[in-house]
């Protein structure tokens, strides 16, 4: 009896002892928060250089953190660019090519829950949940509709938020509104429309997660539909810019909104101890489209929908205390397409063992381990119109006229077309470009064929040009 007893004593003690190192190793384990605008635009924040927008708390990131000033999407519009973030992959290998809005569909048939990330796709959360993480998505999803790509089955544990790319930031009537898709939910079809300024009730949603996670490691994906239209904005935030009118007064007061947002979440982090030990990122979904909400891409030509760098590059900053030098500035091209093998490097996982991958992990780029660029090379494509930027050349194609070869390490604003004195150079990106496209699959749907002389349209407007 009495062996027995010891026997069964070791056995308590070795399993408490692999109790407390697997609790231990957890609690070291980094958190993850990426906070997520949608179109804001390239200028519109203090820490780019605004003197109009009012943005303190992401001004305070910045400076505890390194800046990325090329940093990139992998699409100029909402969904393509989050199908690419979530898989870390150029989401014209799967299909997810173009914007998935119902009524500009040339595709007979498809309807908004039609089209959606594949199925076979692993996302971050997928990931992120194998390496024992907490994974919420909150707010904007715009990856499919219907419930087959519902976030609670494509690797998140938590999901309050809308399937749509856009909504109302106040509640709607239920009665006059039943569309489903624009709907705040909680779960899965826990429709039920939230109380106040939409953007505030996500930060709030955002501080409870991380309240009831503290205890382990967690991956929060903070996804705002600020400051995407509609432009509605508080009485307060109008008040702190009397100077401006219109939508770009809109815009601003919507900015300060999210900006007041992420600071809850960042102080919530400090408030729980939990800074240190959390990279937090903060980037957008495209470039801001100025016609729809006066955002601004200064000195960016292009915007939303373009392949310009107004188009295509975005405000991003990354902070992990100890690891990413504070108030740095990294210039080499980045990708949100490096978000997925970066989150999973910092989660203990091996990024390199993920088949497919075009991103690469950005922690030993950010933290000066590594001087080298993380990419070469890096592409964009929607139906004809493509664009390849290998080094500091850039090429960009269109349907309706020759190709335009730019230099971006002089010419940021892409306003010096050098294609006639670098021919060599426009055929050398050209099989290059074609060399990419070879490798990927014909996209699951399309928008009308119309849609391309209204976006060659903006092209024009919006292209900055010699003496702006």
């Amino acid at each position: 009896m009495q062996i027995s007893f010891m026997k069964l004593l070791g056995t308590w003690i070795c399993f408490f002892t692999l109790l407390i190192a697997t609790t231990a190793a957890l609690a070291g384990t980094p958190n993850i928060v990426l906070l997520f605008a949608d179109d804001a635009g390239y200028a519109d924040f203090g820490f780019q250089g605004s003197s109009e927008c009012i943005t303190p708390n992401l001004d305070k990131l910045a400076s505890e953190g390194v800046r990325c000033s090329a940093a990139y999407v992998s699409a100029s519009v909402c969904g393509p660019s989050r199908a690419g973030l979530m898989t870390g992959k150029y989401q014209q290998r799967f299909g997810f090519e173009e914007n998935n809005v119902p009524k500009a569909m040339s595709n007979a048939g498809l309807t908004g829950e039609d089209m959606g990330l594949p199925l076979d796709q692993k996302t971050i959360g997928n990931y992120l949940q194998e390496l024992n993480y907490r994974c919420a998505v909150l707010g904007k999803w715009h990856l499919g509709g219907a419930d087959r790509y519902h976030p609670l089955k494509r690797g998140f544990d938590e999901f309050y938020g809308f399937r749509d790319g856009s909504r109302s930031y106040y509640p709607y009537n239920l009665k006059k509104h039943p569309f489903p898709m624009k709907l705040m939910e909680r779960g899965f079809k826990g429709y039920g429309e939230h109380k106040g300024y939409l953007t505030d009730v996500l930060a709030d949603e955002a501080c409870a997660f991380i309240e009831r996670n503290k205890e382990q490691p967690f991956f929060l994906f903070l996804s705002f539909n600020a400051v995407h239209t509609p432009m509605h904005a508080l009485k307060k935030d109008l008040a702190k810019f009397p100077e401006l009118e219109g939508k770009r007064r809109q815009q601003a007061a919507m900015g300060l909104a999210m900006d007041r947002a992420c600071g809850k979440v960042l102080d919530q982090l400090d408030a729980l101890g939990l800074s240190q030990n959390t990279l937090v990122i903060f980037a957008n979904d495209n470039g801001g489209p100025t016609d729809a909400n006066a955002s601004i891409n200064d000195p960016l030509g292009g915007i939303k929908g373009t392949q310009l760098e107004g188009g295509i590059r975005v405000p991003f900053i990354a902070r992990w205390p100890g690891r990413i030098p504070a108030g740095s500035v990294y210039s080499h091209p980045v990708s949100t397409l490096d978000l997925l093998p970066t989150f999973v490097d910092v989660a203990g996982g091996d990024p390199d063992a993920i088949e497919g991958l075009d991103g690469t992990s950005l922690i030993p780029y950010l933290s000066g381990e590594r001087t080298d660029r993380p990419h070469q090379t890096l592409y964009w494509r929607w139906g004809v119109r493509a664009a390849i930027r290998d080094g500091d050349w850039k090429l960009i194609r269109y349907p309706d006229r020759q190709a335009e070869l730019y230099d971006l390490s002089k010419d940021i604003s892409e306003m010096y077309n050098l294609a006639a004195t670098h021919p060599g150079k426009v055929d050398e990106l050209y099989k290059k470009l074609f060399q990419w496209e070879l490798t990927l699959v014909r996209p699951l749907w399309q928008l009308k064929r119309s849609t391309e002389e209204k976006n060659m349209k903006r092209y024009d407007r919006f292209k900055k040009s010699p003496g702006m």
